[in-house]
């Protein structure tokens, strides 16, 4: 048995770290969603707001009238464009899961703390600045093709951003990972 752990080590590093990071910034989420009383109230947190407000700016660059309200019945920001409710962002749409998701496979795969740290930070950035994009071209491809949202929202937009964080994943793993400085 102590020939098997000995052999399987770093898998069990990997996982290690892996559910750690993931289990930690999870509850850390979680507890910051708690503040919120998304279930009587109705209430947004603060972040998906943000979400919102920045998508709204992304519209109105390109010359499209948008406004935000709160929805009445649930816990989400309605997207109305062109005087027309085409989307509404919750808190699932402001990728934060994702982010923590990304993270932990970073960490799981750490390099050198000072790259791991940065990969870290580039990358969420790049997924949250994305994330955002998605949602105004999610929200513009409702607007004119309301009959597609199945496939919008359930196949073309999610592949999007988890196949941005499939590219980070493997650039990282090959570039700047432990795993990467021990095979050159």
């Amino acid at each position: 048995m102590k020939n098997y752990f000995r052999q399987y080590r770093p898998f069990f590093i990997f996982l290690l770290k892996f559910f750690g990071v993931y289990v930690g910034l999870t509850v850390i989420y979680q507890w910051y969603l708690s503040q919120f009383d998304n279930t009587l109230a109705f209430e947004v947190d603060g972040f998906t707001q943000t979400v919102a407000h920045q998508v709204q700016s992304v519209l109105q660059v390109l010359h499209y009238d948008c406004k935000l309200a709160l929805h009445e019945h649930q816990a989400s920001v309605k997207l109305i464009l062109n005087d027309v409710y085409v989307s509404r962002v919750v808190e699932g749409c402001n990728a934060l899961s994702v982010i923590i998701l990304f993270a932990a496979f970073v960490v799981a795969f750490s390099g050198k703390w000072k790259h791991t740290i940065g990969f870290i930070i580039v990358g969420s950035l790049l997924i949250h600045i994305l994330n955002v994009l998605r949602i105004a071209l999610l929200s513009l491809a409702l607007f004119y093709y309301p009959e597609q949202e199945p496939l919008l929202h359930g196949v073309v937009f999610p592949l999007f951003i988890y196949g941005v964080v499939f590219g980070l994943w493997v650039i990282w793993v090959n570039k700047f990972s432990g795993y990467a400085r021990k095979a050159v």
